[in-house]
C-alpha cells in the first residue's frame, strides 16, 4: 500500500509578479503600481501554502500578503527515503492562488505586466508529447539515486566532474532521471522532455517547454568550462539530447500566458514570464545577495547557507553544491555555493508535534531558561534523509547524553535549537575550507531566525553579524520579475531601505558556546565513524 508522509516539507515555490497601473484602496490610501506575487513554500510551522504578496512597483515595498491553500500537502513515500508529489497538484494551487489574489485585490488582469516563478530545486518532472506528467515528480528530498550519483562520480572521475560540473552528480536531477531509465524503462521510452518543477509551472502557464542555464546547473547538466549542456554527461547516462528543453534567459520575456492558462488562472493571455529560479538562489536574490562575500542563510524545513562567489574552483564539491546564480552570465559567471542541511526546522517541528507544545514562542521561552549547552544534552538533527555535507550519509536524528533525572522538555527544546545552529556552524567551516569569502550574512525574518537562541548561537560561533530582513522569496521573485534592466545595485538598495529589521551581533565571551559546540562535534564524529 502506498504510504503518505504528511506535512513538513520544502514545497514548490511559485512567484507571480504583477506590475500594474491599477489603483486600489488599502486602509484608505490609494496604492499605485502594485506587484503581486505568489509563493508556495514551507515555514518552521510546516504549513505548505501558496504565499501571495502585494508590493509597490517603484519602491518594492510590501503592501499585502495572503496564503493559499489552508492545509498541508503530502509527500508520497512508497519506500524508505523516497519522496514524490503530483505536479498537477502544484498547478491546482497555482490556479487557486492567482484567482484568489486577483479577486481580493480587485486588480484588472489586463494590467498585469509580468510573471516570475520560484520553485523547489532538484526535482524531476517527466512529460509525454502532450505535456502530461508520466509519473509523480521525484522531488528534492528523495534519496533513491544516491548510489547512481556516487558511481557516476567515480566513473567520470572527480577531476572532470569538479572542474566541469562544479559538483558530483550526487542525488540531483540527472541521477534521478537515470534511476527512471534503469527502473522504469517502458515509462522512460515515453518521455518527451524532462523538466524541473519551475519549468513545469512555466509550461502550464504558456504551453511552451523551456528551462534556464540556472535550472540545468541545478540538475547537474551544465558544463561551466564550455558554458553549454554537458553532452558528455548525457552520453554517460545514455540520455538523448532531445530530452533537454530549450534554454531561455532570465530577466527577459521567456514565454507568454496561453489562452488556456488564462482561463484556469484568471491571468490575462499574453503576459510574459520574465524570471524563474530555484528557491535558494531566489532567496539569495530576495536578500540582496549577488556578489562575492555575500551569504544568504535560510532556516526552514531544511537549513541552507548560500555563499556567492566568482570562482569555479572547489575542493569540497562532494559536500557543497555549486549552481549558476540568478545573475550568472558567460561574461560574469557568478556561482552560488550552496550547503544544505536537510535536518533543520523539521527537527523543531517534530519536537513541537511530539511534545504538544502550544507554539514555537512557548518552546523558545522555555528553552531560554536552560543554560548554554543544555546541561550536556546533545541533539544531532539529521533525520531527514541523506546529508550531503556528511558525504551523503544518513545518520538519522540522535539524542545523546539524556539524563532522565535532570533533563526536561525545555532541555530538549534548547538542545534542538543549539543542534541546528551547530549544524550551520559545521557547514560554515566546510564553506570556509572551500575558500568561500564571507563578508556579510543575511537572513529572512522568519522560521528559525525568529529564535534568539538559534540566531545568537550561530552569530557568536561564526563570528559574524547576521542581518535580518523582513522579506520573503515571494516578494523577491515579484521584484525580480520587474528586473529587466538588470540594475542589481538599485534592486539591492531598495531591499536595504525597505526590509532591514535587526542585526544579531556575536557575544563577546563565547567560551560556553564553544564548549557546547565541541561537545556536539564529538557526538557527531562518533556517528560519522560508525
Amino acid at each position: 500500500m502506498k504510504g503518505y508522509i504528511e506535512g513538513f516539507i520544502k514545497q514548490l515555490e511559485l512567484a507571480f509578479e504583477i506590475g500594474s497601473a491599477a489603483e486600489f484602496d488599502v486602509g484608505g490610501e490609494i496604492i499605485k503600481n502594485v506587484l503581486i506575487c505568489g509563493l508556495g513554500g514551507s515555514g518552521i510551522g510546516g504549513t505548505v501554502v501558496t504565499k501571495v504578496a502585494l508590493v509597490e512597483a517603484t519602491t518594492g515595498e510590501n503592501i499585502l500578503s495572503l496564503h493559499e491553500p489552508q492545509h498541508e500537502m503530502s509527500i508520497l513515500s512508497e519506500q524508505n527515503d523516497w519522496a514524490e508529489q503530483d505536479p498537477n497538484d502544484w498547478w491546482k494551487f497555482v490556479c487557486q492562488g492567482t484567482k484568489r489574489i486577483l479577486q481580493e485585490s480587485k486588480i484588472d488582469p489586463s494590467s498585469i505586466q509580468a510573471v516570475g516563478i520560484s520553485y523547489q530545486m532538484h526535482g524531476l518532472v517527466l512529460v509525454d508529447g502532450d505535456g502530461e506528467p508520466l509519473r509523480n515528480s521525484i522531488i528534492w528530498c528523495d534519496s533513491r539515486a544516491v548510489d547512481i550519483g556516487k558511481q557516476a562520480f567515480e566513473d567520470l572521475t572527480k577531476e572532470r566532474c569538479v572542474s566541469n560540473l562544479l559538483n558530483s552528480p550526487a542525488n540531483f536531477t540527472a541521477s534521478k532521471l537515470k534511476w527512471v531509465k534503469d527502473n522504469e524503462p517502458e515509462l522512460y521510452n515515453k518521455i518527451h522532455k524532462f523538466m524541473l518543477p519551475g519549468d513545469f509551472i512555466a509550461f502550464k502557464l504558456t504551453n511552451e517547454i523551456s528551462t534556464t542555464k540556472n535550472g540545468l546547473s541545478e540538475g547537474i547538466f551544465w558544463d561551466y568550462k564550455s558554458d553549454s549542456i554537458a553532452n558528455w554527461l548525457l552520453d554517460y547516462f545514455e540520455f538523448s539530447p532531445d530530452l533537454v528543453p530549450d534554454i531561455v534567459e532570465n530577466f527577459t520575456p521567456q514565454a507568454f500566458i496561453s489562452k488556456q492558462a488564462a482561463v484556469e488562472t484568471g491571468l490575462a493571455e499574453g503576459i510574459p514570464i520574465t524570471y524563474r529560479a530555484g528557491d535558494q538562489p531566489n532567496n539569495a536574490l530576495s536578500l540582496n545577495v549577488f556578489n562575492r562575500g555575500e551569504v544568504a542563510a535560510t532556516g526552514g524545513t531544511s537549513g541552507v547557507i548560500y555563499a556567492v562567489t566568482d570562482s569555479k574552483n572547489s575542493i569540497e564539491a562532494s559536500r557543497i553544491n555549486h549552481f549558476a546564480h540568478v545573475n550568472y552570465s558567460s561574461e560574469k559567471p557568478t556561482i552560488g555555493k550552496l550547503l544544505c542541511i536537510n535536518g533543520a526546522g523539521i527537527m523543531y517541528r517534530w519536537l513541537r508535534n511530539q511534545s504538544s507544545a502550544e507554539s514555537y514562542e512557548t518552546m523558545n521561552r522555555k528553552a531560554s531558561k536552560v543554560p548554554i549547552g543544555s546541561d550536556g544534552l546533545v541533539i544531532l538533527p539529521f533525520g531527514n534523509g541523506a546529508e550531503r555535507m556528511l558525504n551523503n550519509q544518513n545518520i538519522g536524528t540522535q539524542f545523546c547524553n539524556i539524563n532522565l533525572n535532570q533533563h526536561s522538555k525545555a532541555h530538549l527544546y534548547r538542545a534542538a535549537l543549539e543542534g541546528i545552529a551547530f549544524s550551520f556552524v559545521y557547514g560554515m567551516e566546510i564553506l570556509k575550507n572551500d575558500n568561500a569569502a564571507i563578508k556579510v550574512i543575511r537572513a529572512g525574518n522568519d522560521n528559525l531566525f525568529r529564535s534568539e537562541i538559534f540566531a545568537k548561537t550561530l552569530s557568536t560561533l561564526i563570528g559574524y553579524e547576521i542581518e535580518i530582513y523582513n522579506t520573503t522569496g515571494a516578494i523577491g521573485a515579484a521584484r525580480a520579475a520587474g528586473l529587466t534592466d538588470k540594475d542589481f545595485d538599485r534592486f539591492g538598495q531598495n531591499i536595504t531601505k525597505n526590509d532591514h529589521v535587526m542585526t544579531f551581533k556575536p557575544i563577546e565571551n563565547k567560551n560556553l558556546y564553544l564548549d557546547a559546540y565541541q561537545n556536539w562535534k564529538i557526538e557527531l564524529e562518533k556517528q560519522i565513524k560508525n
